[in-house]
């Protein structure tokens, strides 16, 4: 097939530059004159003619194959001011002008938690993330996003590869670091006869996981795998959701600290399992929302074990369909909110007819944070400067913080 030559405008919400048509061509960069092989709105086959002044090479070997990161080949400064520039879009699209405060990247080897595809072999095992756009397996044992305590746990995932998946089939293995050893849950697995089970508390064991958990039950618990949130040391279920790094973490609970820190009484809502409410228990009283139980009881178990903190109390209520009220927020002095990707529009929808004057906001969508920045700001509010806090380095997802408060 005849080479086709474009020239790049921009990158697409998923990393991939966009040249006119429009034609999406992975692995390039704005300004650069790229040739390849078009399918249908797809450039295959891609070689880089003239280089953006921005590229770099990448630090990975799997980058080529890997689908885990599409961003290796641009500049940290590139990279940061795409990420900055996506919420600007964003908020422009609602009308809103923002100033961005700054953008706050993890370091390389900081992701605490990863799921791993992986499948047997003749010789083995492969366990790695799947590629770009594709159902081919990828072997990663050198990824440079992972803490070491997962990079080093391949020995372990190796094993309960060659225990739980066959040659035809895959599995998916999630691996989450705790402050006293890995937390696994294998999925899509083979169901376990008693031989598998004994096999899998041996493995466990042997590799010293904190916890092993298979199809949804647990295998083996050598110690709650708790982790670190504010004074508290939590244990949350299986699976549950957590910052992807420590440092994100770090960065977006003092943020929220900053903005609250003279209310009173906070309501934390879709507040998992304490990563802010826990720690604002030092000094303020904390309400937490979260529609599921469990990770409301792992956060009240882990404040009742450190002692003299602040009250925290937990409600545990679907925010989409039954948002806390105007006149039930009417108790607190401030509003720390977290939601899904699909943001908030029902609850932000209520805090703007309340009386709060402050609310500190943290998304993980700059589309559907717009959306909800916009009614805040109708309803009177002024939203601060926008932090970006990029937890998930060299990939196209943005995280984000934004303190609002009334005039």
């Amino acid at each position: 097939m005849p080479e086709t030559t474009v020239t790049i405008q921009r990158l697409g919400h998923h990393g991939d530059g966009i040249a006119e048509g429009p034609i999406f061509a992975a692995g390039t960069l704005p300004g650069e004159v790229v040739s390849g092989i078009a399918q249908g709105d797809r450039l295959t086959e891609i070689r880089i003619l003239e280089p953006s002044p921005d590229r770099v090479r990448a630090p990975c070997r799997h980058a080529k194959t890997c689908g885990g990161c599409a961003l290796q080949h641009a500049s940290e400064t590139f990279t940061a001011n795409w990420k900055a520039q996506v919420v600007e879009t964003a908020l422009s699209a609602q009308g809103i002008n923002s100033e961005i405060a700054g953008v706050e990247t993890s370091p390389p080897q900081s992701r605490r938690r990863a799921t791993f595809h992986a499948q047997r072999t003749k010789k083995g095992s492969i366990i790695g993330f799947f590629g770009r756009s594709s159902h081919n397996l990828v072997d990663t044992p050198d990824c440079l996003l992972l803490d070491p305590a997962i990079s080093n746990a391949r020995p372990a995932l190796e094993d309960l590869t060659r225990l739980g998946a066959s040659r035809s089939t895959t599995i998916a293995i999630a691996v989450t670091a705790s402050e006293v050893g890995l937390d696994v849950a294998v999925s899509e697995a083979k169901d376990p006869d008693r031989a598998l089970l004994t096999s899998l508390a041996e493995c466990a064991g042997k590799h010293g996981l904190a916890r092993l958990v298979w199809n949804g039950e647990i295998i083996a618990q050598a110690q709650a795998p708790v982790q670190k949130m504010g004074p508290a040391m939590v244990a949350p279920p299986s699976g549950a959701f957590l910052q992807a790094t420590q440092h994100g973490q770090a960065v977006l609970t003092s943020l929220v600290q900053s903005t609250v820190q003279n209310a009173g009484r906070v309501v934390d809502l879709f507040s998992g399992c304490g990563t802010f409410a826990l720690p604002l228990t030092r000094t303020q009283s904390v309400h937490a929302v979260e529609g599921l139980s469990e990770l409301l009881d792992a956060a009240h178990a882990g404040w009742a074990k450190v002692g003299g903190l602040h009250k925290l109390t937990t409600e545990t209520r679907d925010l989409f369909r039954r948002p806390l009220m105007a006149d039930e927020l009417a108790q607190f002095g401030a509003a720390i909110i977290d939601p899904p990707r699909a943001g908030a529009a029902a609850q932000i929808s209520e805090i703007a007819r309340s009386g709060l004057p402050v609310v500190a906001a943290v998304s993980c969508n700059p589309v559907t944070f717009a959306r909800d920045a916009a009614t805040l700001i109708a309803a009177g509010f002024r939203m601060g400067p926008v932090t970006v806090v990029d937890q998930f380095r060299w990939s196209p997802h943005v995280e984000l913080f934004a303190a609002f408060q009334r005039d």
